[in-house]
């Protein structure tokens, strides 16, 4: 479930520059072909368990395991623009986004089994951006995305059980997104941005050298950015 303490941060954000949005108007400087956002970025990823690959250890099928979950995060992004054209730009961003897994149902329902799992979202993205009056600019984009497991390791309670060590498998994915940036003047501008991803995961889990549990999980994430632009 999406953490509202979380999210509180982020929708503030975005309240805020929304109403920033209706009085804005767009600078009358000819625009630059590169814009750099700093954006407050919600990552609300899914966590659940799609497949199991291998039980030796006989957890999911003792009922101890049934599904998962991924806690939500709120960090700092950096996002850098390159148009093309006026319209159609090339667009990467750039941040780490921890979180941990909790076991979400079956007899360990509420104990914490991953821990520190820290993530880069690589992604880019082609958009394409429709001119409105006022500098209100609302785009789309689409492109592939590489999800690099910086870290991971078992929790406590899962070491507690003879668990070792993890391993999150770093995964190919698609993004999708929509938003809207808007100028300001003098080339600095709003931005609202959300995008969805499809990527998934394998954990491992082991005891010693021995694989006691393999499963594959539905990542998923929604990724909700809200902050400031500077185009030159």
């Amino acid at each position: 479930m999406v953490k509202i303490s979380k999210l509180a941060a982020v929708l503030t954000a975005f309240a805020a520059t929304t109403a920033l949005a209706g009085t804005a108007h767009a600078a009358g400087n000819p625009e630059g072909k590169i814009q750099v956002k700093v954006l407050a970025t919600a990552v609300l990823p899914d966590g659940a368990v799609k497949r199991v690959n291998s039980d030796v250890a006989g957890l999911v099928s003792s009922g101890a395991v049934r599904d998962t979950v991924a806690s939500d995060n709120v960090v700092p992004t950096v996002a850098i623009e390159y148009f093309v054209t006026p319209n159609i730009s090339i667009e990467t961003i750039c941040c780490a986004t921890g979180h941990h897994v909790t076991i979400s149902s079956g007899t360990f329902a509420g104990t914490e089994a991953v821990s520190n799992v820290v993530i880069v979202p690589a992604t880019f993205t082609a958009k394409y951006h429709l001119p409105l009056p006022g500098g209100i600019k609302p785009y789309v984009g689409a492109g592939p995305t590489l999800f690099i497991m910086l870290a991971d390791e078992p929790s406590s309670a899962v070491r507690g059980l003879g668990v070792t060590r993890t391993h999150l498998s770093s995964e190919l994915g698609v993004a999708v997104q929509a938003g809207v940036d808007v100028a300001i003047g003098h080339g600095y501008g709003i931005s609202l941005d959300a995008k969805k991803y499809w990527v998934g995961t394998n954990a491992k889990f082991y005891a010693g050298g021995t694989e006691v549990l393999s499963t594959r999980h539905k990542i998923d994430p929604w990724v909700l950015s809200a902050g400031v632009t500077y185009r030159f």
